[in-house]
């Protein structure tokens, strides 16, 4: 990359290189559904990020704040990633997985299917019987 270069870089290709995303594509693919917004507006993987912005990220139930730090010049480690970006995010928000976890809806690791019985409690729980 060139000196001008460094300066910009798409939010797509920010998003996987700091290892918020896997892939490249599963971040393109969260920029075209509306669940990664700038200013509370959803974005096209092709919007560039600045230093100073911040970035919401949906993800299911849990909504992700994060400050752009840096630019880095390609994906960087993980020991790297807080050179890039500040995490905003309140703790109520990772407070909702320790909810769910705790919620009906979990089945722990090896329990198998749900049972017939185990249907309907959760239909009685979510108000659908």
């Amino acid at each position: 990359m060139s000196e001008g270069e460094e300066s910009n870089l798409r939010i797509d290709k920010w998003l996987w290189a700091v290892r918020l995303f896997k892939t490249r594509s599963l971040a393109t693919q969260a920029c075209r559904n509306g669940k990664v917004l700038i200013s509370n507006q959803p974005v096209k993987p092709s919007r560039e990020v600045q230093p100073g912005m911040k970035i919401i990220l949906k993800e299911g139930p849990l909504t992700r704040t994060f400050e752009v730090a840096g630019i880095p010049p390609s994906r960087v480690g993980a020991k790297l990633v807080a050179n890039f970006l500040l995490d905003l995010t309140p703790k109520e928000e990772y407070g909702k997985l320790k909810a769910i976890k705790d919620s009906p809806l979990a089945r722990k690791k090896g329990d198998g299917r749900p049972t017939k019985k185990d249907r309907r409690e959760l239909g009685t729980w979510m108000g659908w019987e």
